[in-house]
């Protein structure tokens, strides 16, 4: 098993504009006997699962999803080619029998940096594809859509064209993944959620590979 998440840590990065990461301590060994964490994130910190809610108005939350549609069988597709802000585009999407696309960027190589924010995203009509094949989608990236920044460019998609053609179609996004050249470009992609049930959540995400 190769886990493909990154820690939630004190002052860790997130989306421009969502709440900041904070841990201290609620409770010490000195002073209490016993230690405690006080954690302070949003629904969509560090490695984490879109549900439909986050950007659909009337789309489903995370617990209206059975726990096993955490569990699915994944294909890599490597686009570590693409530069900065560059399209993903729909002929790199295979026809197949998985049940998830994840993007290999190579971005997660910047993470903490500004750099990260200027990731290679989704062109909408490659989240189109992904939704008519019925696949969920995962990302080494902030965001399979252009995530805001000094360097976007006047033609980029605005909003967020690619959640929505997957969230609108009950496809989910996992977001900032890791680590994934450890594995063969078919495995198995494990994302549970916290049970949060409702927009996002963290996931502990682990790949396992397929014989």
């Amino acid at each position: 098993m190769f886990d493909l998440s990154h820690p939630i840590e004190d002052g860790m990065q997130t989306f421009p504009g969502d709440p900041a990461v904070s841990l201290s301590p609620a409770a010490t060994y000195d002073g209490d006997g016993y230690r405690v964490t006080e954690l302070g994130c949003a629904s969509h910190t560090g490695t984490h699962v879109d549900a439909p809610a986050h950007t659909e108005p009337g789309g489903k939350s995370l617990d209206a999803f059975p726990i096993d549609r955490f569990v699915v069988q994944a294909i890599r597709v490597d686009c570590r080619d693409l530069s900065v802000r560059e399209p993903i585009t729909a002929d790199l999407v295979p026809e197949t029998d998985a049940d998830c696309v994840v993007f290999q960027t190579g971005w997660d190589d910047h993470w903490g940096t500004e750099q990260y924010l200027d990731h290679p995203y989704l062109a909408p009509e490659t989240a189109r594809r992904c939704a008519e094949f019925g696949y969920d989608v995962g990302i080494d990236a902030l965001n399979p859509d252009p995530t805001p920044s000094p360097r976007a460019g006047d033609d980029e998609p605005t909003g967020f064209r690619a959640h929505h053609e997957l969230l609108g179609d009950d496809c989910l996004i996992v977001e900032n993944l890791r680590g994934l050249s450890q594995l063969p470009a078919r495995f198995e992609l494990r994302a549970y959620p916290l049970a949060l049930g409702g927009d996002g959540a963290p996931v502990r995400a682990v790949g396992v590979p397929q014989e």
